[in-house]
């Protein structure tokens, strides 16, 4: 679920002639393509293995998708682990098939596979929007069509609670059965709920072929998003009269719920995160960041002007997330007996210690040597940019 490597990323854009990266590295063997068939099981696999699923995983070489591949060729539970990515990754237990989600021919690399979980998508904050959206819907749409084709029992696709919409008036928690009532204007998500369109259409166009969604919090561990840069900002903006909450999952815990889909030990769609959220007064005690508080009106109008000008990748409808709660009920996990090995404090700790160094002034990460030479000189100048702006306003009002 992770961003792809760039040079995939750039393959994907008509505009950059980069062909995409078919290799696993210099010590790797040529890209070939496997057999059609399903590979034999691993040595020592038990009789239980022997009777579990055939599981397919897309996007297998990086992010949530390798670590996904290597928790499944693990376990005792799943027969055989089939990986799929434009290149290779580093399980080698895994059969791999190297080639674009949106290859029709990935209905044959599927035969003899009974789950197929899809985690290719391109949520890069770098990443054109449009190019993102024609490989996040139709990477989606020929997942779901090969499945059905080639006769997979189950698919599993991986989108985010941020379809929920983050407002005001959200209940804490939300069921995992609260109406989605995101829009499109936050980094990615209008694709999400393209994808969960498709989702609820595909049992009705595909008999005999079940969906699953996973929907995960703020997701952390070796991930890049607009609200894990939240964090890597001198001071964390605080729009007045907003009631944040932040409810973490750690990509550890996201795997596991995904291994539970996979097996069948619950059923419809869910959501995962840490048990409970935390406040903002907590975040900013246990981060050490103080806040930088602005009325909604200056904030949202800034964040809007600055993507419009192209010097932040994120737009104004990603600044919700921070203002309003969106924070969800695990409880159908919690009925099948599982359980989130982290808490809020552990993730966000972890989030810290992850962006550590970095340096994001309105949305745009400078680079290692920036931050050093102008990193604090940065935020300064976008603070008293800010104050600027402040003033202007009240000087406005008091006119009217």
């Amino acid at each position: 679920m992770s961003s792809p490597d760039p040079q995939v990323r750039a393959a994907r854009n008509p505009e950059d002639p980069t062909p995409p990266e078919t290799g696993g590295g210099p010590d790797s063997e040529p890209a070939e393509e496997a057999p059609p068939s399903v590979a034999p099981l691993r040595e020592g696999s038990s009789s239980a293995s022997s009777r579990g699923p055939v599981v397919a995983v897309t996007g297998a070489a990086t992010g949530v998708g390798a670590q996904l591949t290597e928790r499944l060729a693990a376990s005792e539970e799943i027969k055989q682990v089939v990986a799929i990515d434009e290149r290779r990754g580093e399980c080698a237990r895994a059969q791999w098939h190297i080639l674009d989600v949106r290859d029709p021919a990935i209905a044959e690399k599927l035969r003899g596979v009974d789950v197929v979980v899809h985690l290719a998508l391109d949520l890069d904050l770098e990443t054109d929007a449009a190019a993102r959206t024609a490989y996040n819907v139709r990477g989606t749409q020929t997942v779901l069509t090969a499945a059905a084709a080639a006769g997979v029992h189950r698919v599993v696709l991986c989108t985010s609670a941020m379809v929920y919409g983050a407002l005001s008036d959200n209940e804490l928690p939300l069921s995992e059965d609260a109406e989605l009532r995101a829009t499109a204007e936050a980094t990615g998500v209008g694709d999400l709920l393209e994808i969960e369109r498709l989702a609820r259409r595909a049992p009705r166009a595909h008999p005999g072929l079940n969906v699953t969604v996973v929907r995960p919090a703020i997701l952390v561990g070796g991930t890049d998003t607009a609200l894990t840069r939240y964090f890597e900002s001198p001071r964390l903006l605080v729009v007045a009269g907003s009631r944040p909450a932040w409810q973490f999952c750690h990509v550890d815990d996201l795997c596991s719920a995904l291994e539970y889909a996979v097996v069948e030990k619950v059923d419809g769609d869910l959501a995962v995160g840490c048990d409970g959220w935390l406040e903002q007064e907590e975040v900013e005690e246990l981060s050490g960041i103080r806040r930088m508080e602005l009325p909604s009106a200056v904030a949202l109008g800034a964040a809007a002007r600055l993507h419009r000008i192209g010097l932040t990748p994120s737009p104004a409808g990603d600044l919700a997330y921070t203002m309003y709660p969106w924070v969800v009920s695990v409880s159908r996990l919690h009925d099948a007996g599982w359980r989130p090995q982290w808490t809020n404090e552990e993730v966000l700790a972890e989030l810290l210690e992850e962006v550590a160094g970095r340096r994001t002034v309105a949305g745009r990460r400078l680079g290692r040597k920036d931050a050093t030479a102008a990193g604090a000189a940065g935020a300064t100048v976008a603070l008293l940019g800010t104050a600027a702006l402040v003033r202007r306003a009240r000087k406005a009002r008091r006119r009217l």
